[in-house]
């Protein structure tokens, strides 16, 4: 055979083999590899868990083209947080292109409540030694007595009596979490029966524990340590199978930038409150005294700021309602003699409303209450000194331009019965009454219309004060 022949024997082979392995590929038989040398891209979640944490995560993952990311690794540590945050974190990794490893790190880190659920949703879960999640038992505002306490020593009885006595809404959330985790579960293969023990007694497991009960799938000391334990790995995206090789991949750390910081600051529930009490005093002492400006600005920039915050937070409208009660009673007490009762009636509105406001049981997401103690004290004060003087400022004489002669003291020039010149501050005035006068005699200025005074006798007057 020529050397032709043999030439394109071995080309039409090739072809052959080619051609198979992409009919494999396209009806998903042969799994996908992620290719060394590409990038692992690391996002953190520290702390709460709240609208900042869904906006930074949600960038992380949209970003991962532009760092050529084949593995996304999110490093949890945090104590739980707002379940519709939570929820579109979740989404946001279930749609994920990319493979999403969650890792409880550093050593001590913990992944509670709403940390559980994520762990559950991410394609591969870790955690380093010596950390812990669970107590996944969700909780609303004003807070539920929820699933008995994994601590009581109850009998079994007792608590299926107690979970009896749970009212309808208590159970519709506690079984609307199991259901939501079980789910995640069975997505991702894990151990479905202790993801509904975590929500209904509130379980927890250390990391060892977690990885015997099939909660997770490896231990991994640090991040390098977790990519030589997932190489080789294969997972499913999006019905895909994938197959890690995350030897010699590089790591880039993708850290927080100023719009995630300022949304977390914002959305803090003790920095949108204060922001709300500025906007509230901005206004009043604007509205009490027109022109000044400055606070009509700043309350109404960080009233806009509140309640965007509010509206990402789960807010109790009752509390704010009581807020705003308590300020108008406190704002009321300067105006009406209530000898203290509006005011201090407004003081306790005003604190209930603000413990209300945010009353949950979410670690991260309350009021501090001596900061609830020492913004009421300081908004009494506000309205008795600041508010008061204002509003004592405006009673006060004008002391400028035409208005100032009302209530100043004339004399007539000429004898008039009706209409007459008199003289005041050294000025001729045109003048106006319904008595005659004498020259000489005194008179009060009562009214002004145009270039007329009107006027009346300074003893007249005087008697109609007395």
């Amino acid at each position: 055979m020529c050397p032709e022949r043999k030439v394109e024997q071995v080309f039409f082979r090739l072809k052959i083999k080619l051609s198979i392995i992409l009919l494999l590929f396209s009806y998903g038989l042969c799994p996908l590899i992620v290719q060394a040398g590409s990038t692992a891209l690391w996002l953190d979640i520290e702390g709460a868990i709240g609208p900042a944490s869904h906006d930074y995560i949600k960038r992380g993952l949209a970003s991962v083209a532009t760092y050529n990311a084949q593995l996304v690794i999110i490093r949890l540590n945090t104590p739980g947080g707002l379940d519709a945050s939570m929820r579109e974190i979740i989404q946001e990794i279930i749609a994920s292109p990319v493979p999403v490893v969650s890792y409880v790190a550093p050593s001590g880190a913990r992944a509670s409540s709403a940390g559980t659920y994520i762990l559950y949703a991410s394609h591969i879960a870790a955690m380093a030694p010596a950390t812990t999640l669970g107590a996944a038992t969700p909780v609303k505002v004003g807070g539920f007595s929820g699933a008995p306490d994994s601590s009581d020593k109850k009998s079994q009885n007792n608590q299926h009596e107690e979970a009896n006595m749970q009212d309808p809404t208590t159970k519709k959330i506690i079984n609307d979490a199991v259901a939501y985790i079980r789910g995640l579960a069975q997505m991702r293969g894990r151990n479905a029966e202790w993801a509904e023990k975590a929500v209904r007694e509130a379980a927890s497991l250390t990391a060892d524990e977690a990885l015997a009960e099939g909660v997770i799938d490896l231990i991994a000391v640090d991040i390098p340590d977790l990519l030589s334990k997932i190489d080789g790995r294969i997972i499913n995206i999006q019905g895909q199978e994938i197959t890690l090789s995350t030897q010699g991949i590089n790591i880039q750390h993708l850290e927080q930038d100023w719009r995630t910081r300022l949304l977390a600051i914002i959305t803090d529930p003790n920095i949108a409150y204060i922001l709300l009490l500025i906007g509230f005093y901005g206004l009043i002492l604007e509205f009490a005294h027109p022109g000044t400006i400055i606070p009509g600005v700043v309350g109404a920039v960080c009233l806009l700021l509140a309640l965007f915050a509010f509206q990402v937070l789960p807010i109790n409208y009752a509390g704010l309602a009581l807020i705003f009660l308590g300020i108008v009673f406190m704002l009321a007490e300067m105006f009406v003699p209530s000898f203290g009762a509006l005011g201090i009636g407004g003081m306790i509105a005003f604190a209930m409303g603000s413990i209300m406001l945010l009353d949950m049981d979410i670690p991260g997401y309350g009021i501090s209450i001596p900061l609830i103690a020492t913004v009421t004290l300081m908004t009494a004060g506000f309205f008795l000194v600041v508010v008061g003087m204002a509003i004592k400022a405006r009673k006060r004489p004008v002391v400028s331009g035409r208005e100032e002669l009302i209530g100043d003291i004339g004399e007539v020039v000429d004898d008039f019965d009706n209409e007459g010149w008199i003289r005041v501050h050294g000025e001729l005035w045109r003048a106006k009454t319904s008595i005659p006068l004498r020259r000489g005699q005194k008179v009060h200025v009562t009214a002004i219309k145009g270039l007329m005074l009107e006027v009346e006798t300074y003893n007249q007057h005087n008697s109609k004060e007395n």
